[in-house]
């Protein structure tokens, strides 16, 4: 019987030296992180894997790579080591797509880590042992795994939709379900003995990949999550709010105007509420 956990070790350590080389020099750093406008324009479809080699501290590593080890037991003892490697670069790539999706005109945006190949890992070891118990380092309660899978969905969920924070939520979420989809693939029987699992984990990402692709304005607007897909009923609504929009002289517009760029410049666009994004297209059209 194949040694269980081994394949996982040996990405560890392989990822550890990738790290520190990665740590120590910028230009190596830069040439494999995740980042939108290399892989759109550029074709440096590479990056879509090699940033999961690579990681912004070694805190950041050590919790990716200790919770790999930990659940990569269970899925090579079961598995194999060909179809955990499977899960394991297929949940990356699959994290990696959909952080492309969701930043696809965020030409700037770049990532690191291997947070999407351990979703992936993490969401095929409950589909196994939903009902096994978790603890945590820092608090000391446990939980049942099934649960645990369905907060840690639910987070990044709420995490794509908020934009808050430096973490890769699209990534956790894609890899999340690419190891899903992969585990039920590798050992079909798992729709029979554990379908509400398999559903309970499924479909909350499904339905909300559904949402953002038929309503990209759910990852625009703050607080709206489609309520109604109606362009012309949306129209209206952003027709309303401007006419509410109101500026008094040039000096103020024009004072507003400095205020809404200085943001832009320190934070990026996406700082902007969707009030001060339709204030900015008001301002700038009166120019």
């Amino acid at each position: 019987m194949e040694s269980s956990g081994a394949i996982g070790t040996l990405i560890a350590i392989i990822t550890g030296l990738t790290t520190f080389k990665g740590l120590q020099d910028s230009g190596y750093f830069d040439a494999y992180k995740f980042h939108v406008g290399h892989i759109l324009s550029g074709k440096e479809y590479k990056r879509i894997i090699t940033s999961g080699f690579l990681h912004g501290g070694w805190f950041h590593y050590a919790f990716n790579m200790l919770t790999l080890i930990a659940f990569s037991v269970s899925l090579e003892l079961i598995f194999g080591y060909v179809k955990f490697l499977v899960i394991y670069f297929g949940s990356k790539i699959g994290g990696s797509l959909l952080a492309l999706f969701v930043h696809r005109n965020h030409g700037d945006y770049s990532a690191i880590g291997a947070s999407g190949a351990v979703s992936g890992v993490l969401l095929a070891s409950v589909l196994l042992y939903p009902d096994d118990m978790l603890s945590f380092i820092i608090i000391p309660i446990e939980i049942k795994s099934w649960i645990f899978a369905l907060l840690f969905i639910l987070l990044s969920i709420f995490g794509i939709k908020s934009q808050k924070g430096n973490i890769g939520h699209e990534a956790h979420l894609g890899g999340a379900l690419t190891g899903i989809l992969l585990a039920v693939a590798f050992q079909p029987s798992l729709l029979t003995t554990s379908l509400w699992v398999v559903l309970l984990m499924a479909l909350p990402i499904i339905a909300f990949l559904i949402l953002i692709v038929r309503n990209p304005n759910v990852l625009i607007i703050d607080k709206y999550w489609g309520e109604t897909l109606s362009r012309g009923h949306y129209q209206e609504k952003k027709k309303a709010k401007k006419n509410k929009l109101r500026i008094a002289n040039k000096a103020e517009r024009e004072e507003t105007l400095n205020h809404l760029l200085d943001k832009i410049r320190k934070d990026g666009i996406r700082s902007l509420s969707e009030k001060e994004k339709e204030l900015l297209d008001r301002l700038t059209n009166d120019l």
